[in-house]
């Protein structure tokens, strides 16, 4: 394939294309001493640089992964082209008229790719002179409605298709452009009609400001494409996944500051830049993926996970946070530190800056959180910490998070963010991390946490371990009320249901209670009559045969229940000063003094019982 190309032009095509600027619109470089440069390899994922270019002699090579060669070699891998495609990309840049030899039929077509990049170059001309005529009014509208003049219009090189459906072609064939590679630009469908009709457009550029592709937005109702926004279909030089809009303005600054965000619209990359956030980018209809991970990581270009971030703009309902856990789940592509932004107010960084000004979107951007939290808050959000149990399945759903944290010097931080969050020892957390870890950990699905082997199944009831000295209150209590509920007079209504933790235990109190509620009479056979629960009937009859330790008198029944109680209380006490710790008392003042006041009384109540609450059965 080499002797299509005469070997002249080769040799000026190599010696003219400075390969430190070629890799530069790919790769932040960096001087590394004796003349080459380094930077993170854009063909394989790493976080200590070890690619290296060589301007002088022309040469890169990575020692990680093993890729290297001349600046054509490079082109074809980092734009997965033939030999001669790259050949012409590089002779565009440096204006050089290629000639090939002779007598080859089975060359193949030459220069596709850069005809594709011509023909787009000149349809977004042609797009930008038909956003002034009358038919683009409802498209300057739509601008002016969002703050966008016709000064910024032509700094981010906006257009409008014309609704005719024939302009585009016949513009571009009066230019010596094929149909066929009209087509093959994706700017033509196969029928002839222009691929964009009455619409606005956006150029969609690459680092190095060639037009890849556009977006396109609906304006018109009788629009016969359904869809709001339409881009460019797949075509050699314009893959969805691996493009971000904006790149070509903020390459640069994502290199020297270090810093991406990551918006989700052509508008919000607009404000964002003319709002003094100029590292702004944004995918093109389609969701962030792993290859828009990679590229931005390799124009941040450090090998210190501390020194760079990239930071993402969601909405903060329901698919915001969906979008921000997808994110999460391929955080390990980045280096840097990965952050979430969100408007309390639930407008997008457009909107934001229309009602609120550039000052407000700055102060977005500034209010980042990183991003592990935000995820760990959603994680933690979908249970009921009011409750023991709930807290501890939050504990189970977010440990495996924390233990995939990336920095280990972190990691102490968010056990105890997360212990605070949840209202438990850090201890406690710590140790649930440990075990996430030695399990893989891994990264949340967003599906239920896992059941652990020794839960049941189902929250069913099971028979309690008599041995089990946490629940020996309880099971005092009820084998008094089967075996004397006569010495409970009095001391019975002061129980509740809520006051036993155990399920089981919890469940057979309901059916004493109803018995009791019928008057005198054998509770215990009451219960078994009415009683469908085989672990209720095994329970009763146990109780009913195990011994009693004292007479059965109402002071004995009074202690049971009161240890009961205070182990009830004690749960409260614990839920509340848990809650206190996820309230904060400057923000909620009057919340946070009044559980304050209750938890002050609930203490004086747990004294009162521990005092009753002295027999030998505790």
């Amino acid at each position: 394939m080499v002797g299509l190309i005469n070997e002249e032009d080769l040799a000026t095509v190599r010696e003219r294309s400075r390969i430190d600027e070629v890799v530069g619109a790919h790769v932040t470089l960096r001087n590394a001493g004796g003349g080459s440069l380094s930077g993170l390899c854009p063909f394989h994922d790493e976080k200590t640089p070890s690619f290296r270019v060589t301007p002088a002699r022309g040469f890169y090579h990575c020692f990680g992964c093993g890729e290297g060669g001349d600046v054509i070699s490079f082109v074809q891998k980092i734009s997965n082209v033939s030999f001669v495609e790259a050949v012409e990309y590089l002779a565009d840049r440096i204006g050089l008229q290629l000639r090939y030899t002779e007598g080859d039929a089975h060359r193949p077509e030459p220069g596709l790719r850069l005809r594709i990049l011509e023909a787009n170059r000149e349809a977004a001309d042609y797009f930008a002179d038909r956003l002034t005529t009358p038919e683009a009014l409802p498209g300057r509208q739509f601008l002016a409605g969002r703050g966008f003049d016709r000064d910024v219009s032509e700094r981010f090189g906006l257009g409008f298709a014309p609704s005719g459906g024939r302009e585009l072609s016949a513009h571009l064939r009066a230019r010596g452009f094929t149909d066929a590679e009209l087509v093959k630009a994706g700017l033509v469908r196969e029928n002839g009609w222009d691929f964009f009709q009455g619409r606005l457009l956006w150029p969609i550029r690459d680092a190095g400001r060639s037009v890849l592709g556009f977006g396109a937005r609906k304006l018109f109702e009788d629009d016969r494409m359904p869809a709001k926004y339409l881009n460019t279909p797949e075509t050699v030089v314009y893959r969805k996944s691996q493009v971000l809009y904006g790149l070509d303005l903020a390459r640069t600054n994502i290199a020297r500051k270090n810093q991406a965000v990551i918006v989700e619209g052509y508008t919000d990359v607009m404000a964002a830049h003319l709002a003094g956030v100029d590292t702004a980018v944004a995918s093109c209809g389609t969701a962030f993926a792993d290859d828009h991970a990679r590229l931005l990581q390799r124009l941040i270009g450090t090998s210190d996970v501390q020194a760079g971030e990239v930071i993402f703009t969601f909405d903060g309902d329901a698919a915001g946070q969906a979008a921000a856990l997808k994110v999460f789940k391929g955080d390990q592509h980045f280096v840097a530190q990965t952050y979430v932004a969100i408007e309390p107010t639930g407008l997008d960084p457009c909107d934001l800056r229309l009602q609120h000004g550039d000052a407000a979107l700055r102060e977005l951007v500034a209010r980042r959180v990183p991003l592990y939290r935000f995820v760990m808050r959603n994680v933690i959000g979908g249970f009921d910490l009011d409750r023991v149990e709930g807290r501890v399945s939050a504990l189970r759903a977010a440990a495996p998070l924390v233990s995939s944290i990336r920095d280990a010097g972190l990691v102490p931080g968010y056990i105890r963010e997360l212990a605070q969050l949840l209202g438990l020892d850090p201890e406690e957390v710590r140790r649930e991390v440990k075990r996430a870890s030695a399990k893989g950990g891994g990264r949340p699905s967003g599906s239920a946490p896992a059941r652990r082997p020794d839960e049941p199944a189902l929250p069913g009831l099971d028979l309690p371990d008599s041995r089990d000295r946490r629940w020996e209150a309880e099971r005092g209590t009820l084998r008094l009320l089967l075996r004397a509920p006569e010495a409970f007079t009095g001391t019975l209504n002061d129980l509740v249901a809520d006051d036993f933790a155990h399920p089981t235990y919890r469940a057979l109190f309901e059916r004493l209670a109803a018995s009791a509620d019928a008057g005198p009479g054998d509770w215990a056979q009451r219960v078994l009559s009415a009683n469908q629960d085989p672990v209720i009937e095994e329970l009763v009859v146990t109780l009913a045969v195990e011994p009693i330790l004292r007479e059965p008198t109402p002071a004995y029944a009074a202690e049971y229940a009161a240890g009961v109680r205070v182990l009830a209380v004690a749960r409260q006490i614990a839920a509340l000063k848990s809650k206190l710790q996820r309230t904060n008392p400057v923000e909620d003042q009057l919340a946070y003094n009044r559980m304050f006041a209750s938890l002050v009384d609930l203490e004086a109540r747990r004294k009162q019982l521990v005092a009753v609450a002295t027999g030998p059965s505790l």
